[in-house]
């Protein structure tokens, strides 16, 4: 399952417990969650910069949302059959929790913290960096909603979500060329260009975000 093996086995045993569990004796995994997605986070970052000195920080935040996201953890959780090994509560076991990925991404994170508890951050980064190996060789090639990921990034400063307008449409009907502006509450615009309104919208947000790394 895991190629690290714990001095400390109580502390797989907390990252494997999910709260579902109701125990009020045995810690559950919560708090090592909240650990693990900061050192995931520390050490997937490291990676990215190491693996692309030039890129800018508009180019490498999309990168680490997509390689940290709860959705990733779970899956990777599933690769190495994590699920049948975590300790859950009755109702979650009829309901599937071993398959759930939420439970499965937290409990990732979970044993993430675990390792970098016992065996200190060189273990951790590299047992996150054998475990998301794949994942990292897809990252610079990895397409990121540029939409959410701006929404995101706007609520986040308290702004209001993003606004599209078309402001042009050329060609003919069998060939179309449309042209978006995206507008953020500061002022900032971009504009982008597709041969669908969609692309065109993500390119716009596409475009604004790379201009928040130049300045």
């Amino acid at each position: 399952m895991l190629d690290y093996s714990f001095i400390r086995n109580e502390l797989l045993i907390d990252a494997l417990t999910h709260s579902s569990r109701n125990n009020s004796i045995k810690a559950d995994n919560q708090r090592l969650e909240f650990l693990g997605d900061r050192v995931l986070a520390l050490v997937i970052s490291e990676a990215l910069i190491a693996a692309d000195p030039m890129a800018r920080e508009g180019q490498l935040a999309p990168r680490l949302n997509v390689l940290v996201k709860k959705e990733t953890c779970a899956e990777i959780a599933g690769d190495i059959g994590l699920g049948p090994a975590l300790l859950i509560g009755r109702s979650e076991i009829i309901s599937g929790g071993r398959q759930k990925m939420a439970i499965l991404g937290d409990a990732m994170e979970a044993v993430i913290a675990a390792i970098y508890l016992d065996g200190g951050l060189e273990s951790a980064r590299k047992s996150i960096l054998k475990l998301w190996k794949n994942h990292l060789k897809e990252a610079p090639r990895t397409s990121f909603e540029a939409k959410s990921f701006l929404q995101e990034w706007a609520q986040a400063r308290g702004m209001p979500p993003p606004v599209y307008k078309e402001t042009r449409r050329i060609g003919p009907d069998h060939a179309p060329m449309f042209y978006v502006e995206v507008s953020l509450d500061n002022g900032e615009i971009a504009v982008g260009a597709a041969s669908s309104k969609r692309t065109a919208e993500q390119k716009a947000a596409k475009n604004l975000i790379e201009k928040f790394s130049d300045k």
